[in-house]
């Protein structure tokens, strides 16, 4: 199979793409850098903006299928670089698919297009989008999805999958934010103590696009796949208390348990405070806390996973314990990265 991965340069999408070459698949890459690693791989790497429509378009040419990572991602930062990249591109992505008569299209979306604040405990892929966001992150990405979901049709067969809190050795985002916030004394955990949390270790985020493309090739002509035009939640199914999670995660680094605490109403309240002084001066930088930080911390993430056991055969591979070994032996063998 010929398979495109947009933002193949980045943590997931460099974990798909071992899979795809391990198993024979002739992959080419759409991003904006140069990775060394994707050249090791002895990938076709193009690179490009995805708003620009006609760089997309032609990457698409001659593939069977594309995977959609690229995204803006983060929690600050001005509306219209959000949707550029997370709108407009997606849109590009699905406008080069049907020029170039590609059959299949995978796209990583996240849980957090269907969060409104509140606990999500156990929910499915039936919870509806909210009315309101309190991040251009979310509100974004929903609309990326979305459209992916509706452009299904008999020439191109979508899925959209939501993988919850992506982590493993080469993360370059989750875990060194919190030993950087951990290490100058600037990590607080939200007082609740009852917030189940799932989290997704990097191969099995990688095997369930894995496992999308291959739902996606098992069409005919009379009988679309079940997975088509539909969302599914990815996790490794082992859901933890919040504070446990992040402690775990940081004892990967030698760091010793975060013990200060904030209730998740103050939490809030110096999250709407920081936006808005931000916002007042101008500033580019992401304020310590935000509005959705604090819910996000506060809140049940965990979800039920029935339906991409049923139309994806998505299993985890990789058990939270197992994947916690792996990071900590990461941990002896490589320098921490921190980002300030």
């Amino acid at each position: 199979m010929n398979v495109l991965v947009t933002g193949g340069g980045g943590f997931l999408g460099q974990a798909i793409i071992r899979r795809l070459v391990a198993r024979g698949d002739a992959v080419r890459t759409f991003q904006r850098g140069e990775y060394p690693a994707l050249a090791a791989m002895h990938v076709e790497c193009t690179r490009g903006d995805l708003s620009d429509r006609e760089a997309v378009r032609r990457a698409a040419e001659n593939c069977d299928a594309v995977i959609h990572t690229a995204a803006k991602a983060g929690v600050w930062g001005p509306y219209e670089d959000y949707y550029r990249a997370n709108v407009v591109g997606t849109r590009n992505v699905i406008d080069a698919c049907l020029a170039a008569g590609v059959g299949r299209l995978i796209h990583t979306s996240s849980p957090s297009v269907v969060f409104d604040g509140r606990d999500e405990a156990g929910i499915d892929e039936s919870a509806p989008y909210p009315s309101r966001y309190l991040a251009h992150y979310p509100r974004t990405k929903a609309e990326a999805e979305w459209m992916v979901l509706a452009s299904n049709s008999p020439k191109l067969a979508t899925v959209a999958l939501r993988p919850h809190l992506i982590w493993g050795p080469g993360d370059p985002h989750l875990l060194p934010r919190l030993v950087a916030r951990a290490q100058c004394g600037k990590l607080r955990l939200v007082s609740r103590q009852d917030n189940l949390v799932d989290s997704t270790y990097i191969d099995n985020a990688a095997l369930a696009h894995e496992r999308a493309l291959d739902a996606l090739a098992a069409t005919d002509s009379t009988k679309p796949p079940a997975c088509a035009g539909r969302a599914y939640f990815i996790s490794n199914g082992e859901p933890l208390p919040m504070n446990e999670l992040v402690n775990r995660l940081l004892a990967t680094r030698g760091i010793a348990p975060v013990e200060k605490k904030i209730s998740a109403r103050a939490a809030y309240a110096a999250g709407a405070i920081l936006e808005a002084f931000y916002k007042l001066l101008g500033r580019r930088a992401e304020p310590p806390i935000t509005r959705f930080v604090a819910r996000q911390l506060a809140t049940a993430h965990w979800f039920d996973l029935s339906a991409a056991r049923r139309d994806l055969g998505y299993e985890p591979s990789v058990s939270l314990a197992e994947g916690l070994k792996n990071l900590a032996a990461e941990g002896t063998t490589t320098p921490m990265r921190t980002v300030g």
